[in-house]
């Protein structure tokens, strides 16, 4: 719907349209003349929006940082669940994936060849075993995402390269970030990177907008080319997930509970990730 000039803008700052997002809407209007693919309005935070997100991804990182702290051989996934539901409810917040369309905990715990969306039970974390722990917080009605991948003492090299070559493929894909780039450099950095090396991105899971809602739009794929996909526009929050495997990047999901994602051959997987904001000069993480 078009807006008058004096009407209030969309973006809900109170001022006229003129003199808010008027030019800037003008200039995403030039780059689809060109034949970009730019955001809608839904995708673009608002300033209140955005330090929303923010101070929920400061708990966001706080609870990563205990978990890390506390993880070890010996304990249960269940036992991590337990740190991050207590953790969260007692700093003001809620745990975004407990009964997420019937999710049943608190956080998810994915081991060695699960890709995500491991559900925390009672299996004993022993030496040698990589995890990722995933923890998503909602915090005064804004979503923070975030995963880090944690090392259970002395792991094999291998398992030990996979974690090192996936974060920075999370990085190079985040240095991509810039007002005016596309969302196909990030996912065409991280594909070289991991290509690289010797190793895979799943293309069928990846990131996603974020921020009012658990999940929203753009997905966020890991695989792209360059200069292709949605415009980055500041304003717009997202994640950046990659997923890499060691083998091959097809995947199955667990038929007996619905959620928990493995590798179809069985090597490992490895995943960190970031929300993140792009601003006028490039971008911001907003939980790591």
């Amino acid at each position: 719907m078009k807006i008058g000039r004096n009407e209030p803008c969309w973006c809900g700052s109170g001022k006229k349209y003129k003199s808010c997002h008027l030019a800037f809407d003008d200039k995403l209007q030039r780059y689809a003349q060109e034949g970009h693919l730019v955001p809608s309005h839904e995708m673009i935070k608002t300033k209140e929006q955005i330090e929303g997100i923010r101070k929920a991804g400061v708990l966001n990182t706080e609870i990563l940082d205990m978990v890390g702290e506390k993880i070890q051989a010996g304990m249960t996934t269940n036992d991590i669940n337990t740190l991050v539901h207590e953790y969260t409810i007692s700093h003001g917040g809620i745990p975004a994936p407990l009964n997420y369309e019937g999710f049943p905990k608190s956080v998810c715990t994915s081991i060695n060849d699960q890709v995500c969306h491991g559900i925390p039970d009672d299996t004993v974390l022993k030496e040698g075993d990589i995890i990722n722990v995933d923890v998503t917080t909602i915090l005064d009605g804004y979503y923070a995402d975030a995963s880090r991948m944690f090392c259970i003492g002395k792991v094999s090299t291998e398992a030990e390269n996979l974690v090192h070559v996936t974060k920075e493929c999370l990085e190079l894909g985040l240095a991509t970030v810039k007002p005016y780039a596309h969302l196909g450099d990030l996912g065409e950095a991280i594909y070289h990177h991991a290509k690289e090396n010797g190793y895979e991105v799943v293309r069928e899971i990846g990131g996603h907008g974020v921020g009012v809602q658990f999940h929203e739009d753009p997905y966020v794929c890991h695989v792209g080319k360059a200069g292709t996909d949605y415009l980055l526009v500041p304003g717009m929050v997202f994640t950046i997930e990659p997923m890499i495997n060691e083998g091959t990047e097809e995947v199955f999901c667990d038929d007996s509970n619905g959620w928990t994602i493995y590798t179809e051959d069985h090597k490992l997987s490895a995943q960190w990730e970031y929300t993140i904001v792009v601003t006028e000069t490039g971008a911001e993480i907003l939980t790591h």
